[in-house]
């Protein structure tokens, strides 16, 4: 759980407010960066500019080498252009993502120990995930060309769009308020995102549950990035409630204890190399068997065909360590 400075109380409920997205490049310049130069404030028209490639028809026999100097050069004019302008491409796994058949959101639930500090929030979100160029880019296409793919393009972030108060039943939070969570975090897996900002949203919770004060629910689209990676920026952008300028640390761990010499730990660093090689080797062999002719064991964690398109609900509940080793001792994992 993160805890919230209890130094000020949580404001009243409000709407979410929805307001148009400045366009202007002069507004999506890297804050960072300071003032924008002139090549980075042109019409948004010249996000999309390619460099000229001009090829000599009249060249004799060996030109092509000409050419491809010129394609190279036109190519690398072509990024300068985009670095310029602030822009980047989609990576085919986000463009995936994107997909209507396989549109995939990243829902992550805080618990506070504290009312939520919103004041405290919107600043901390103004001064760390908000100048991270995916959280302040939209993905745009080039619909002139042909087979365009999209690509991250800068633009200004308003926070009332993104940091959002639910309007819930009053009467349900305070007779379930964990049920009332539930439904509300399962619903965001099936809300559709407005792609004219950039794809993430911050729900406050603020209505205390049996493990919590409060709450807030992340959602952030899976072409932003893989949770892992999401989950350790979220991690970055906290700070201690004790001392806000100490950046967050997980603890150490403890140092390993040394017993028999150096020459029983060097065999041991061997051994754990060939073991790490070998089941490497394993789960690969498996990886492409399966893929071929094989098929998963049944167990009670393989779904029906067509499980994935499903509509799903979240749950939590807290398990006892041993209960979770049970499993997987059961199941031989």
């Amino acid at each position: 759980q993160l805890a919230a400075p209890p130094s000020l109380s949580p404001p009243a409920r409000i709407q979410p407010r929805h307001r148009s997205i400045d366009m202007d490049p002069p507004a999506t310049a890297d804050p960072a960066a300071g003032s924008p130069s002139p090549s980075t404030t042109s019409s948004s028209s010249s996000l999309r500019r390619r460099a000229a490639l001009s090829v000599n028809t009249s060249a004799p026999a060996g030109g092509g080498r000409g050419m491809e100097r010129k394609s190279k050069g036109a190519d690398e004019g072509e990024r300068d252009v985009e670095r310029a302008a602030g822009s980047a491409p989609v990576s085919p796994a986000g463009r995936l993502f994107r997909e209507a058949h396989f549109n995939c959101y990243i829902v992550a639930l805080l618990g506070l120990g504290a009312p939520v500090d919103v004041a405290a929030a919107r600043a901390g979100l103004e001064a760390t995930l908000v100048r991270h160029p995916r959280f302040c880019s939209v993905q745009v296409s080039d619909d002139v060309k042909k087979n365009a793919k999209p690509r991250w393009v800068r633009t200004t972030v308003n926070l009332d769009d993104h940091v959002i108060f639910p309007d819930l039943d009053p009467a349900a939070t305070s007779a379930d308020p964990d049920r009332a969570l539930e439904d509300y975090v399962s619903s965001l897996s099936t809300r559709p995102m407005d792609n004219s900002r950039p794809l993430w949203e911050f729900h406050v919770l603020d209505f205390p549950t049996s493990e919590a004060a409060g709450a807030v629910a992340i959602r952030m689209h899976h072409s932003l990035g893989d949770g892992v990676s999401l989950i350790s920026l979220l991690t970055a952008c906290t700070r201690s409630a004790a001392d806000p300028a100490r950046l967050p640390a997980l603890p150490s761990p403890p140092p390993p204890r040394r017993s028999g010499g150096a020459a029983l730990a060097l065999a041991a660093w061997a051994w754990s190399l060939v073991a790490l090689a070998w089941n490497t080797l394993v789960d690969v062999a498996l990886f492409v068997a399966t893929s071929w002719f094989l098929r998963d064991a049944p167990t009670p964690f393989l779904g029906s065909p067509g499980v994935e398109f499903r509509r799903k609900r979240f749950l939590n509940c807290t398990l006892s360590l041993d209960d979770v080793k049970l499993v997987k001792n059961a199941m031989k994992l």
